[in-house]
Formats: C-alpha cells, sequence, structure tokens
C-alpha cells in the first residue's frame, strides 16, 4: 500500500493539531526554564492535577472543560508562587539549586502523582464537551475538533502570554531577570518577586493545558511521563526563552510524529497504532480520529 496525498496531508493537518497542543504544555516550561533557569520536571505533574480537576467539575456539574481550566488559572497561579517561594528559601536563596533543587520538583512530581493513585485510582478518566467527536471536513483534509479546540486555545494562550510579555512592565521585568538583575534592581523591582511571578505564571499554563490533555485523551496519573522529554526537547528546539521558538518546535515535532506514524501504517498497514492519541470517544466513528 502506497502513501497517498491526501493522507500525507492529513498527516501535516494532524500534526499542526498536535503542535498546537504541545504548544499548550510546553510554554509554561519555556518560562521556568528558558526564562528563569529553573529545572521544574515537576511541571507535567500539574499538568495531570489540573486534567483531574477539570474531570471532576465536568462530571459533576457539566461544565465544560476549557472553561473550567480557565477559572482555575488564578489558584494554579497561586500554587506555583507557593512552591517558588519554598524553592527559594530552601535552595535557590542558599545556591543549592543545581543538584537539590532538581530532587525537590522531582519529589514533588512523584508525591502527586502518588496522590492522585490514592485518589483516583490507576483507570483512565474522561470528560464530555460537545467538540468531542464531530470532525469538520473540507475537501480532503478533516479537522477532528477534538484537536482543533484545543489547538485553537493553545494558540491563544500562547498570543495573550506573548503580548503580556512584551507590551507590560512586569513582562519585560520576566525577559530581563535572567539577563542582568543587578539593572532590574536599580529599576526598583526585585529579582525574587519578579520570578515568584514568572514560576507562577508558568504553573497557571499548565491548569489549561492539562484541560486540553483530557480533552484529547483520557488520562490516569502517570500519564505525564510521556510529556516530560517532549516539553524540554521542544523547548531547547525552539530555543531557551523563545515562545515563538516554542511553538515553532512543537509544530515540527506535532508534524514529524504524525508523518513518521502515517508512512509506518501505509507501508505496514498489519501495525496498528497504539498511541493513546488514537483513542476515540464513545459512541464516535473513527473519522473523528486523526490520521495515525
Amino acid at each position: 500500500m502506497g502513501l497517498s496525498l491526501d493522507l500525507l496531508i492529513n498527516a501535516v493537518i494532524a500534526g499542526i493539531l498536535l503542535g498546537g497542543f504541545y504548544t499548550a504544555v510546553t510554554i509554561g516550561v519555556s518560562i521556568s526554564f528558558g526564562i528563569l533557569d529553573i529545572v521544574n520536571i515537576a511541571h507535567p505533574a500539574f499538568i495531570i492535577l489540573g486534567s483531574y480537576i477539570a474531570y471532576i467539575v465536568n462530571q459533576s456539574f457539566g461544565i465544560d472543560p476549557i472553561v473550567i481550566s480557565l477559572l482555575m488559572m488564578p489558584a494554579f497561579y497561586v500554587l506555583g508562587a507557593g512552591v517558588y517561594q519554598i524553592y527559594y528559601e530552601a535552595f535557590e536563596r542558599h545556591g543549592q539549586e543545581s543538584l537539590r533543587g532538581l530532587s525537590f520538583f522531582f519529589g514533588l512530581l512523584f508525591v502527586t502523582e502518588v496522590i492522585l493513585i490514592l485518589v483516583f485510582g490507576v483507570d483512565y478518566r474522561y470528560v464530555e464537551a460537545w467538540y468531542i467527536g464531530p470532525s469538520w471536513h473540507l475537501g480532503v483534509m478533516d479537522f477532528p475538533l477534538r484537536m482543533l479546540v484545543p489547538c485553537v486555545v493553545a494558540l491563544a494562550l500562547f498570543a495573550a502570554l506573548e503580548l503580556f510579555l512584551s507590551r507590560t512592565f512586569i513582562g519585560r521585568a520576566i525577559c530581563a531577570v535572567a539577563q542582568d538583575q543587578l539593572a532590574l534592581r536599580l529599576m526598583a523591582a526585585s529579582p525574587t518577586r519578579i520570578k515568584r511571578i514568572a514560576f507562577g505564571i508558568s504553573i497557571a499554563t499548565t491548569a489549561v493545558a492539562g484541560a486540553l490533555l483530557i480533552v484529547i485523551q483520557p488520562v490516569e496519573p502517570s500519564v505525564g511521563r510521556d510529556y516530560i522529554g517532549r516539553v524540554f526537547a521542544i523547548c531547547v528546539l525552539g530555543g531557551l526563552g523563545s515562545l515563538p521558538g516554542t511553538v515553532i518546535g512543537a509544530m515540527l515535532l506535532g508534524i514529524i510524529e504524525r508523518a513518521r506514524s502515517t508512512t509506518i501504517t501505509s507501508f505496514l498497514p498489519g501495525i496498528r497504532c497504539c498511541s493513546s492519541l488514537c483513542w476515540r470517544p464513545p459512541g464516535t466513528s473513527s473519522a473523528a480520529i486523526p490520521a495515525t
């Protein structure tokens, strides 16, 4: 079986939509690691926490998971600011952020995962929304809404953060804090306070990323491990601290993943896709699943 042009076009579209989701997952790491030089490997744990909060509220009250994530962003910001304050007082203030700080975030990742397992178990959870299942068709091109909506939301989040970082005093101070803290102090800005705000923002983005994750696929507490390597790879590929570079790197990774899986399944049709992103919502047809 050869690789048709229609299949290749849909693979690229699916890769772009997947790249949009990767943007939401990575954009917080781009702030914490790329700008603040804080290796927050617990970032995926906060994303899974956001997924479970979206699941609880969606199942209890029927509210759209993306709306839930936007309402939860202030709470996640406060959580992130508190985590940074602990990190600063225990490690950064004493110059021990390199190895011990990394161990701190690893422990945070482990503890969060264990708590979620104790509370929810290891069963997969998913949410319900009107855009999970339907698909738009434009000629030979398919746009699964469960991938398109997260992509649009992720790009809107990127645009809002880019405007904040480039047009506001605090945003410019966040960009400057990793370059020249002395100059920042001369401008009557506390580097510690700026870092706390920036880290809070990076964790606030995980509320949205978590909701988008559970829209795209069912989640269980250890799913976040699958994204640790991806987020740091995208962050480095796009250039440390560059949000536009993060978007470009996320799109490239998404397209490469989809093109690879499409090529494999085209020439080896006996191989089934075992990716969790191939999950089919109950009651939907295979047309709702992006090309893999």
